[in-house]
């Protein structure tokens, strides 16, 4: 699999960060028995998702299989 990225994109670092601080906030909540505080952890757990979907959806992402196949074809082709 030469040439993959292999999700080293700007969406996916994006959302695992987001995740990675909606797990940090939900962890230390839950150590000081905040109920609140680690249901919102939770929430930014989802929003890093959500983000993660909304920057690939921008063109941020990786591209499908099909097109970077597409395309490895065509370099392939013209060299």
């Amino acid at each position: 699999m030469a040439g993959s990225s292999h999700g080293h994109t700007p969406a996916a670092w994006t959302g695992v960060i987001i995740a990675c601080i909606g797990f940090c906030v939900s962890g230390a909540f839950m150590v000081m028995a905040n109920p609140l505080g680690f249901w919102a952890g939770l929430v930014i757990i989802g929003a890093g998702g959500l983000v993660g979907l909304a920057m690939r959806a921008a063109g941020l992402g990786q591209a499908p299989k099909r097109q970077a196949q597409a395309t490895a074809r065509l370099a392939h082709s013209e060299s």
